[in-house]
């Protein structure tokens, strides 16, 4: 893959990014590239150093709440991580809002569960840096899916397509509603900024310019019209 060139100036470039989306959308993926273009440090939330995951894969109900206290506790070490580097990098990419977490404990738990979750969370005093811009990436549950069974991990097999749907949803009334950060959402459906090299450098162009407000990255609709 070539590299889009690393945007010029400081003015117009975000100095921190967080790529966000439902699993399957291929944020990880797309934050390490974004990383690479602008030589910059990456942040990225370790899903596969949960412990519970293969568990709570095969039987949701009974393994959600460790699982969830895991990644609270992961991601808000992660987060004071970030506050302790802020001096020390022009550009940081990450691929979480510590906010998802929030969103995924309401799906995952039952309500005594989400009480304990709360108290806990609130414990934790997280003081999450806020981002220059939120990179939303946006796909049905058919493209998620898709996605899922090309990575081949038996683990994600597992997950059930209303489980997907749910989380898609949960996502985008999520970011109908977000406004703490500029936020660009991107229609990930029909291209692919990982792998093909005019998809990047177009979706790139737009993320080194923004710097205030709510866009939209759409493609093949702008194509069309």
């Amino acid at each position: 893959m070539v590299a889009a060139p690393r945007a010029s100036g400081t003015d117009c470039t975000p100095s921190f990014i967080v790529v966000e989306g439902p699993i399957g959308i291929g944020k990880t993926a797309l934050a390490r590239r974004l990383a690479d273009a602008f030589q910059s440090d990456l942040v990225l939330e370790s899903a596969q150093d949960n412990p519970f995951l293969e568990r709570f894969y095969r039987d949701r109900k009974s393994h959600a709440l460790p699982l969830q206290l895991f990644f609270l506790f992961q991601r808000a070490q992660q987060i004071e991580v970030l506050r302790q580097e802020d001096l020390f990098s022009p550009v940081r990419v990450a691929d979480f809002l510590i906010d998802k977490d929030r969103l995924f404990a309401e799906i995952n738990l039952d309500q005594e569960e989400r009480d304990l979750y709360e108290q806990i969370y609130a414990k934790l005093e997280i003081d999450a840096p806020k981002p220059d811009l939120v990179v939303y990436l946006q796909a049905p549950a058919d493209v998620l899916i898709s996605r899922l069974q090309a990575r081949g991990n038996p683990h994600e097999q597992q997950i059930e397509r209303g489980y997907i749907e749910q989380v898609a949803e949960r996502y985008a009334s999520f970011f109908y509603a977000y406004d703490d950060s500029p936020l660009l959402i991107v229609n990930a459906a029909s291209i692919d900024p990982v792998n093909n090299d005019v998809d990047f450098n177009a979706l790139f162009e737009q993320i080194s310019t923004i710097r205030s407000g709510r866009h939209f990255f759409n493609p093949v609709a702008a194509a069309i019209g």
